[in-house]
């Protein structure tokens, strides 16, 4: 039996794909990640748009998380409709028809000490 959790809209304010990654490819790519719980019976039409300090939003980016999933999405891979650059500061908005939770991760492998970072997204419940 599945629950029902989560919102329909989330915000993670802080974005930052680094430029250089350091380590065996494509485990230790520096990226950003947005991780998805789909937990209702239903699948999750998720759509991401993304600021920039300096241009209009980008999107949205579309995908589904399946009834009953979990997806991990990096941001390095977003291509559609346009790949988001490296070295920029973004902030995201992932909108969902379905409650979902989101949560945000970092893994900067600029140096061989590597960084790792994740942080709950804010839910927009109102």
């Amino acid at each position: 039996m599945s629950r029902t959790v989560g919102v329909k809209e989330w915000v993670i304010a802080e974005g930052y794909i680094p430029p250089e990654s350091h380590g065996p490819q494509p485990q230790m790519t520096s990226h950003e990640t947005v991780c998805l719980l789909n937990a209702s019976d239903q699948d999750a039409h998720v759509e991401i748009t993304i600021y920039y300090a300096d241009r209009e939003p980008v999107g949205p980016y579309r995908l589904t998380v399946p009834a009953r999933r979990t997806r991990h999405v990096r941001f390095n891979d977003l291509r559609d409709p346009e790949p988001i650059p490296r070295d920029t500061d973004f902030s995201s908005l992932i909108r969902s028809d379905v409650p979902i939770v989101a949560q945000h991760t970092r893994l900067d492998s600029r140096q061989a000490e590597n960084a790792l970072l994740s942080t709950m997204a804010y839910p927009n419940a109102a």
